[in-house]
This record gives structure tokens, sequence and C-alpha cells, in this order.
């Protein structure tokens, strides 16, 4: 694991070498007496950011400033080569149950049948994080975008949480509860269970903060330790933010896209993250070349990208205030703390859409004068999102590592690799596991009276503590779907499809040692190698029952 040397640690920082697992409690002790001292076991603070892209964050080589997550960077382990899924519902699936997204229930984002995999809430299948966390005897809370299902046996507070205020939805509006698909509609929320009201001109970052915050001020003095999920909607698109956030960060992208691109992939050297030989893969097609847009477009451009950099500098702002609050209670020492985005950056453009436009025209406005305002509804599209995914192709959707690859920041008790930097190949799935360990809980075989799938993902540990280089080993593939994009990765190979439908043609085969780009397909000139992969994408396929409704 690299040491990086770009990023001062801070005067005290966390410097613990105490074991994760401070002692073990097993999930039958959910009836046992009140406990007469305090549980010392690891408070857990989960930290997601929505749509965040992989070069963002100072200590990711971005240059919107982020000073606290970058501390957390400091005093931790920055994790080079993690994955998501290539959407926000299966992320948030595999993340909270450390299975696949098909056997925990969300096989397809926004889909819900009635067929094994695809049922579009977390199912029985799966014992979620919270729920084995509460049952241990944590506090637990969240605050922010559930959209794992919007029925009450769905619920956060079916799945494990004792305090939530969620959006139901994967996106709303920032600022009110106006909804984004449907004339008239509104977006919905539930806290502890029951259906929430929006407080109108609140902000989304700064009101789920203000949630989690009380939420953790209820359990001070309990003695109960505490895991606290902060699932921010920023920066999901819409774009929206108060202007003393953005305007600063307009001289920033005048020179556009391009630029930005090239800049990031420095930044992303610098901080050791990729190879000091990296190189750009082409745009993707459909992106124009910043030297032909008007003037006019160049400054709708430019405006979107700094306001996106405003909800970025907003998040930190909010994130430092958690941290504040912990260092003020006594709690931050004891606090083990993760941060990442659920996945790649976000280059979809509803607002043009012609199947949704007319819907979201009845009451937003593209108009460069109001962006950024409640009624303003833009994202920064494929041009930026790129420019965030510097070296990797493509971006939030596909399952190529534009898509999937995502900033991932580890910190706490029991984090013995600081200012470190970690190569290996790890998941989404592999949170699970890791908080797992930090509480001292194994996984069951049989929850709430049925046998569960056991976990497929491996607790961080042994690299948090410079024990091991990986969690996983040598031969361990890691195989996905989502929306009919596939991938297999086994070591330094990779098959992916970029392409609809999926099937057996339309995967292509990249050697990542040479190709991290994704821009070579190598199957013709080795087909075993690829016959082999495929071997692997079959296996995958049966083992998670892998259907394709439409």
């Amino acid at each position: 694991m690299k040491k990086d040397a770009g990023i001062p640690l801070p005067s005290g920082y966390w410097g613990w070498q105490m074991l994760p697992v401070l002692f073990s409690f097993a999930v039958s002790c959910q009836n046992a007496p009140e406990r007469q001292v305090p549980d010392t076991r690891p408070n857990i603070l989960l930290l997601v950011a929505d749509d965040l892209g992989y070069s963002d964050l100072g200590s990711f080589g971005g240059e919107i400033p982020t000073p606290n997550l970058d501390r957390l960077a400091a005093s931790g382990v920055r994790f080079s080569r993690f994955h998501t899924a290539p959407m926000c519902a299966p992320t948030r699936a595999m993340l909270l149950s450390g299975n696949d997204n098909h056997i925990a229930g969300v096989g397809r984002q926004a889909a819900q049948f009635d067929v094994f995999g695809y049922e579009g809430y977390l199912t029985d299948r799966v014992a979620t994080v919270p729920e084995l966390l509460r049952e241990s005897g944590y506090a637990t809370m969240m605050a922010g975008k559930w959209h794992l299902g919007g029925f009450p046996e769905a619920n956060p507070r079916a799945k494990g949480f004792d305090r939530s205020f969620v959006l139901l939805e994967g996106v709303g509006n920032h600022f009110n509860n106006a909804g984004i698909f449907g004339d008239g509609s509104e977006s919905h929320y539930t806290e502890n269970g029951r259906t929430a009201q929006w407080p109108a001109g609140q902000y989304s970052t700064d009101f789920y903060t203000e949630k989690l915050l009380g939420y953790l001020e209820e359990n001070h003095g309990t003695g109960k330790p505490f895991f606290a999920y902060a699932a921010f909607t920023a920066p999901h698109w819409p774009l929206q933010v108060a202007s003393a956030h953005w305007k600063k960060f307009e001289p920033d992208y005048r020179d556009g896209y391009e630029a930005l691109r090239k800049r990031r992939l420095a930044g992303l050297k610098r901080e050791g993250l990729i190879a000091a030989d990296s190189s750009l893969p082409l745009f993707h097609p459909d992106i124009p070349a910043w030297d032909s847009l008007t003037a006019e477009e160049k400054e709708r451009e430019t405006r979107k990208m700094a306001i996106y950099a405003g909800m970025v500098e907003n998040l930190d702002l909010n994130i430092g205030r958690i941290l504040e609050y912990l260092e003020s209670t006594g709690e931050f020492e004891n606090t083990l703390i993760l941060f990442l985005s659920d996945n790649g950056a976000a280059g979809e453009d509803y607002f043009s859409n012609p199947e949704i436009r007319p819907y979201i025209n009845s009451y937003y406005s593209d108009d460069t004068d109001r962006m950024g305002e409640p009624d303003s509804f833009i994202s920064y599209g494929p041009p930026w999102a790129e420019a965030a995914t510097g070296p990797f192709r493509y971006f939030k959707g596909y399952t190529t590592r534009g898509g999937i690859l995502a900033p991932l920041i580890v910190s706490g008790p029991g984090v013995t690799s600081l200012n470190a930097i970690a190569p290996a190949i790890t998941t989404v799935m592999d949170i699970a596991p890791t908080l797992f360990s930090a509480g001292g809980i194994s996984y069951p075989k049989k929850w709430k009276g049925s046998e569960v799938y056991p976990l497929r993902g491996a607790s961080l540990w042994p690299v948090l503590t410079d024990a091991a280089e990986s969690p996983h080993p040598d031969d361990y593939v890691f195989a996905m779907e989502h929306a009919q994009y596939g991938m297999v990765q086994k070591g330094r190979w990779k098959i992916a499809n970029t392409q609809r439908p999926l099937n057996r043609s339309r995967f292509e085969l990249y050697d990542l040692g040479t190709d991290p780009g994704e821009q070579h397909d190598l199957k013709d000139e080795a087909p075993e190698i690829f016959s082999e992969m495929m071997d692997a994408w079959e296996d995958y396929a049966r083992e998670v029952r892998l259907q394709l409704p439409e």
C-alpha cells in the first residue's frame, strides 16, 4: 500500500493501534438485560454522496475545495479501485446487504417485478447492516435518499433503522417537495416510517445534516454506539444550490471540459491514484468539442459545472458539521468513518429526454439566468461527467470503469494504515462485512426464520491494518449486471459490454494492466482468455439467477 505524501497530516491525527473488533457480540443477544457499562465498540458513520465523480475531491486530484473529506483521507485509506454498481439503487442494495444486487432484490433500478432478483426492494434473502447492528445493540439512524422501496414493509423503519428521515424516490428537488417525473407530482418522504413533509425552503444537504445531528444528539449519553448513515442527495441532478456556493467557481471552468479533464488526469497522477503513464481515452461519441460550441453554449456549460462544484463544496461543509459535532461530544476518536460515492459521474440529461421533457417542462426551467434555483432543472451531462472520470471510459449507467469506479475513504479506530492508497480491487459489497467486523458481528445463516444467502463481499480490515494488500484472493472474480450492461473482472482481465441487448457477441475483452481506459478489444487476439471470462460470466448468471425482464 502506498503512503501518499501529498496530503499533510493534521495535528492530533487519528493514530489508533486498537483492533477493529473490540469485543464480540452475538446477534442472539437481542433480549439481553440493559448494559451496566457503556458499550465501547466503535461508532460507525457512513457518508454516501450521490453521483459524485471519481476525481471531484481534492484528495482524489480535483480542484473543488473539500478540506473535511481531505482530512479524512489524510488520516486513513483511499481506495483507488473501489467498484460500485453503475446506478444508485443497485449500489445501495449491495451496500446495505454485502451481496449482489439481484440477490438483494434490486436487479434493475426503477423496476419492480414478481421475479427473483427484480422485486425492487431489499428482500428477506439478505440480512441488512442496520438490522444486524441494531440487533447487537447499536442505535441506528439515517437521513437522505432511500431508493429501496416505497411501501411500509420496505421502509428504513422495517429494515433496521431506529430513526430515519428519507426521500423514498431516487431523485428530488433540493429545495422543496416538487417531483421530477410527472405533471404536478411530489416527492415522498417518511420519518420513522410515517409520512413526512419537506420543510419548504430548506436545502437538501443542510436539512439531512440537521436531521442526522438531531438523531445523534438523541443518542448521546445513552452508552450505545451508533450506526449513522448520511445518504446525501448531492451532487445528483437537478443541479441546485445557493449562488453563494457556486458563483466563485465560474472562472475555474471557462476553458471547458476538455481542459478540466486534462487537469483532473494530472491531479490523479499527482495523488498517486493512477499510474504515471495513464492517458485519456476517447470521449463518448456524443460529446462535441469545446471549441465547436457557441459563446452562449460555453457560458451555459461553464455555469453548469460551477453549480455542480458549489454542491460539492456545500456537501463537504456539511460533513464538516458532523465531524465537529463528534469532536464536541467526545465521540470522534471512537467513530469509524467511511465516505463513498454510489456510482460514477452522472452523464444523464433528462431535461432534454423526449419522453420525460413534457413533464419536467411543466414545472422547471433550464434558462441560464435561473440555473441553480429551485425551479431550475439542469444536469451537467456527458462532457463534464467524463472530465470527472478521467482516464476511465464513459460514466454512470455503464459497467465500464467510468461508470463503476468511485472514491472510497475509510478512517477511524483500528485503521492503522494512515495517509495511504490501497490499489486492491474492492467493491461496495465489501462494506457490510467491514462494518460487521467492526461491530463484532457474525453474519447469520438464518434471519427472520428463513435462510439467507451468504455474504459475497469480504471485510476490508486486512487492508486497513496493513495485514494484507487485498481482502480477496488472487483468483477473485467480480461480476455484475444492471439493465443489460454486464461485466466480469478477474485480475488484470475484464469483459464488459457497452451496447444492448446483452448477449455474448457484445462483450469485449480488455487487459486493464495495459489498457485501463478499456479502449482495445482483445477477444479476437486472446480467444482462450475471452472464453474463460465468458465461462465466469455464465457461472455468475446462474448464481444470481439472472433474468432480463422488460
